[in-house]
């Protein structure tokens, strides 16, 4: 029944449904690049060997000492804009910014961009790095 009304609706008003539709897939995109860049585990793997990126890994302490990205630096999600000073030497360099699961990269890497450095993300976090059977070390 309500579908029907919403159908309905749609079908009466389409400048209206086609601007409601366009403004979201602004939003979704806006939300998406919010943290800069998404990268796949392999475009991580590659500008590290390249020598063009650090791993920052924003997980608390013990969920990084059970298992991290080889290089990774540990500063945790709360800590990481205190310690920008710390940062400084890597700014040449992205950061990529590495999560549990990649709900809070894009924020902190967000912050980073706005203190004027090179930051991404890695899409899907430290999940899709196991996902794609990488290892870790402890």
């Amino acid at each position: 029944m309500m579908v029907d009304h919403l159908i309905a609706f749609a079908t009466n008003h389409y400048l209206i449904s086609g601007a409601f539709v366009i403004l979201l897939a602004l939003l979704i995109a806006t939300e998406l690049n919010k943290g800069g860049k998404s990268l796949s585990t392999g475009e991580l793997t590659a500008m590290v060997n390249r020598d063009e990126a650090v791993v920052i890994d924003v997980r608390p302490k013990k969920d990084y000492a059970s298992g991290h990205i080889v290089g990774a630096l540990s500063f945790p999600q709360d800590k990481v804009m205190t310690r920008t000073a710390e940062l400084e030497k890597y700014k040449p360099k992205t950061l990529i910014i590495v999560d549990a699961a990649g709900q809070h990269a894009g924020h902190v890497a967000s912050e980073l961009l706005k203190a004027g450095f090179s930051a991404a993300k890695l899409s899907g976090g430290v999940s899709s790095w196991r996902g794609d059977n990488l290892p870790l070390v402890k």
